[in-house]
């Protein structure tokens, strides 16, 4: 039965739909989707540390609620797009021997 599957994935493989690629391919705009999130958290918290600091020149003080926020989804994100890296190499490693013998 093993043996039945690997062969239609080898099968699969030679007709030109590569599962392989679909799901690197899927993975690697995963992360870039995680990285541009992270980027626009980063400005965000920048912006709201910057709007921050010129209140606090003018003595007005506002009450921050989206900062911590944004760090705690950074903190996710960040953790994610790790978990995410590290998924992409484990799969490019561990996919490529099988790749070269098909």
């Amino acid at each position: 039965m093993e043996n039945a599957a690997a062969d239609r994935i080898a099968v699969r493989l030679d007709e030109g739909n590569d599962p392989y690629g679909l799901i690197v391919t899927d993975l690697v705009a995963l992360i870039g989707h995680v990285q541009t999130s992270l980027r626009l958290i980063e400005a965000a918290i920048t912006r709201e540390a910057v709007l921050a600091e010129r209140q606090a020149d003018t003595g007005i003080v506002v009450r921050d609620d989206v900062t911590p926020r944004c760090l705690t989804a950074s903190t996710a994100l960040k953790a994610r797009d790790a978990g995410l890296g590290a998924a992409l190499d484990r799969l490019r490693d561990s996919w490529a021997p099988a790749r070269l013998l098909n």
